[in-house]
């Protein structure tokens, strides 16, 4: 399977790798509704369309700035797949993003313009409304990365200590935690320990968070004012502190769609002892195609590896070996 990002470039100072596939079964060939967009740092971009790669370069682009990003539709809402292609296509025309408050207010503003367009189906075509997650990363040279997230596809830091998500997923378990419902270990084993495909918001879709009965249309950022306490350090839009001894992961849940994820995501550190993140991703889809974990469930595949060199943005690259956040594989 080829690496999708071969021919782009980030500059001397990001290693970046990108991989998708429909799934890893040779008995099952179902529609891949994930997708990527990848913006190298001289303005040239790849996306999916018809399950395709296909690049394209970006007038005005400007040099240094990338961005990276996941996309998982939501196929039994029928669509998934070209509501993740539109929301990639739209990510080429918002324009590179210094700051977090721009990032947000151009990501929510395509987030409705879309939904308006999927609210009016052809005449011939009747379909919920679709959704996507998008778990996005902006890399603005010399400044610290950007991360901008809905659903539950995820960020991991992958360390040799261990394999830690560094978003919430965007599902009924985290709704319940919210409303004091749920407390920190049956949070963690329900979304971690365990796979339940469900989810409480998503992009284009909208949220029901408030009420699972109700689909609000906007995006329910998830902070400090809402998170329990135990999820506050993990908001939805934020800044980044990047280490230069981790591998970040942006991947789709078909990576721990299975009935215990926890015990192959404790493989992902040595999977990840890699000379680079190219060779780290394969070995993460390799190992997984030859050694699936059990109770595995069929999905899409697609995920980015990004490895951060200390010339990078110094004020935001930790080269010590403190954790990062507090919640890691090991529950």
């Amino acid at each position: 399977m080829t690496r999708i990002t071969d021919q782009l470039h980030f500059g001397p100072a990001l290693d970046v790798a990108a991989r998708s596939a429909a799934s890893i079964s040779k008995l099952q060939a179902p529609e891949n509704q994930d997708n990527l967009l990848i913006i190298d740092a001289d303005g040239r971009a790849v996306l999916l369309r018809d399950q395709q790669p296909h690049a394209t370069s970006i007038a005005g682009w400007p040099q240094g700035h990338v961005r990276l990003a996941v996309l998982d539709g939501m196929g039994g809402h029928g669509h998934g797949r070209q509501a993740a292609e539109a929301v990639a296509a739209g990510l080429l025309r918002i324009p590179a993003c210094a700051t977090q408050e721009e990032l947000n207010t151009r990501l929510d503003l395509l987030h409705h313009e879309l939904q308006a367009r999927f609210s009016h189906p052809d005449d011939h075509d009747t379909f919920r409304r679709p959704g996507t997650t998008l778990t996005l990363l902006e890399l603005p040279p010399g400044r610290a990365p950007l991360l901008f997230h809905t659903g539950d596809s995820r960020l991991y830091e992958i360390t040799q200590r261990g394999a830690t998500p560094l978003t919430v997923d965007h599902v009924p378990a985290t709704a319940f935690a919210m409303h004091g419902l749920l407390g920190e270990q049956e949070w963690r084993q329900q979304v971690h320990g365990e796979h339940r495909p469900q989810i409480s918001q998503a992009y284009i879709l909208g949220n029901a968070f408030a009420n699972p009965q109700v689909l609000d249309d906007g995006l329910l950022p998830l902070d400090a004012t809402n998170l329990p306490p135990f999820l506050r350090h993990l908001p939805d839009r934020r800044a980044l502190t990047v280490r230069a001894d981790a591998t970040y992961l942006l991947a789709t849940d078909g990576f721990w769609s299975c009935g215990r994820p926890l015990p192959w995501i404790d493989r992902w550190p040595a999977l990840f002892a890699q000379p680079s993140a190219g060779a780290a991703l394969d070995a993460l889809f390799e190992d997984y195609a030859s050694k699936p974990p059990p109770q595995l469930h069929i999905d899409n595949l697609s995920a980015i590896a990004i490895r951060f060199a200390s010339a990078r943005n110094p004020g935001n690259v930790d080269e010590t070996a403190l954790p990062t956040a507090a919640i890691s594989s090991h529950f």
